[in-house]
This record gives structure tokens, sequence and C-alpha cells, in this order.
């Protein structure tokens, strides 16, 4: 009888640190923040133990572990795939005015050129429903709104809105974001301004232009628009 020898290997190399994140066992994440807001405002606290896959570990940088985890959240929300020829009605789209075919293939030569334009951001937010993803899109014009606002009680009630909506882990609608971005978002908001969200849009708005715009310009949407075959959603027109 011939004795069976089991090895046990153990990775023992460095693990990335990830501030106000906690690893465990079976790759889920603790993760608290807590924040209290002005005039009596009650503190906000988030806490959950996430079920999806951690972030590469041999590349840990904003590029990899937001794109990566976009790609996931993607796969994960994903239920069953829907043609990306379906143009449906979004709520609540952008006013805009019909864009002539030379727009339409403007919005091809750069993303920053899409982005300026009503109605190719109301195109390019039904595009990213079909990826479910639309919630980065939702959170740069929240962010943009905000930019806007000149009242400090709006700005704290609009802030903390868009905190519990795009930011807070319990969301449904949480966008992708480094831990560096999710601590100088937690020490603003003792005191939100305008420009509390400006570094998270700033990369949201690369994670889209990276991750999403090339699939944009590639997509049945996009290329039906370009020969005339289809048109943006009729709600959005003024």
């Amino acid at each position: 009888m011939t004795d069976v020898l089991h090895v046990s290997v153990q990775y023992t190399g460095p693990i990335p640190a990830e501030q106000g994140a906690e690893l465990t066992m079976g790759g889920g994440r603790s993760e608290t923040s807590a924040l209290t807001g002005t005039g009596g405002r009650r503190g906000m606290a988030t806490t959950q133990n996430s079920q999806r896959p951690n972030t590469c570990c041999f590349c840990w940088c904003c590029c990899c572990s937001c794109s990566w985890n976009e790609e996931e959240r993607q796969r994960w929300r994903r239920r069953k795939k829907i043609p990306d020829t379906k143009m449906e009605t979004i709520p609540n789209c952008e006013a805009c005015t019909k864009p002539s075919l030379e727009e339409i293939r403007l919005w091809s030569q750069s993303f920053d050129k899409l982005m300026r334009n009503p109605a190719g951001r109301n195109v390019f937010r039904e595009f990213l429903r079909t990826e479910y993803s639309e919630e980065n899109m939702l959170f740069w014009l929240a962010c943009e709104d905000l930019k806007q606002e000149m009242n400090k009680s709006a700005i704290e009630e609009k802030a903390h809105s868009i905190y519990e909506d795009y930011i807070s882990i319990l969301s449904p609608k949480e966008v992708s974001l480094d831990a560096r971005v999710r601590e100088v978002i937690n020490r603003k908001m003792q005191d939100p301004t305008p420009h509390t969200f400006e570094d998270a849009q700033l990369q949201i708005y690369t994670l889209m232009h990276r991750d999403s715009y090339p699939r944009f310009l590639s997509s049945n949407i996009y290329k039906a628009m370009v020969h005339g075959g289809s048109r943006t959603p009729s709600e959005s027109y003024s």
C-alpha cells in the first residue's frame, strides 16, 4: 500500500491594500463609511459584504481596477441578452433638437464631441442601458447639475442624494470608483460643495471613454443612425 502525500500550497505574496476596505476569506469585501452632514443632518453609514470578485492583484491601479470591475458588474447584472439595435424611450432624457447627419458623424471623431451634444448624450445613454451601465451617465449628469447649483442648502441636498444613489455600496446604481477617490469623497462630504464629486466624475468619464465609447461606435445603434436608418428617442426633441 502506497502512502499518498498531500501538499497544500498557499499564496503568500503581497496583497494590494485598499483604503476603507477589508479583504476576507472567499473574496468578500467589508467596507464601512460614515458621513455626518452639517446643520443637524443625520449621518450616513453603509456596510456591505460584497459578493463580487476582487480586482486584479497584479495591477492595482485606477485603470485596471475600474475597468475590470465594470466588466464584472455588467456580467453580474446581465439577466438576458438585449439586441443592441433596440431603441427604447429613455426616461427623463435631455431636451434637444434633432441632430443632423453631419453632427451624428462628428460623434465618432472624439468622445468629447459626443458628450458635448445633448442628442449625443441621449443616444449614448440609451446604448449604456443595453450594457447595464446607464448609471455612469446618470452620475455624470448629476455632477454637472450639482456644479450649476449656488444655494448652500440645495448643494447639500443634491450632494447627499448623489452619494446615496451612486456612491453608496448599498445602492443598485453604485458606480465603479477606486478607494482613493472614495476616500476623497467621504472627506469632502463633511462640507459638500458643487465640486465634491469632481474626481469621481472625471474617473467615470474616463471609464466611459475607454470602455463604452469604442463599443458604441461599433454598435448597430450608431451605425444605423450614420446610414439614416434610425433616430434618437423622439421625446428628446424640442
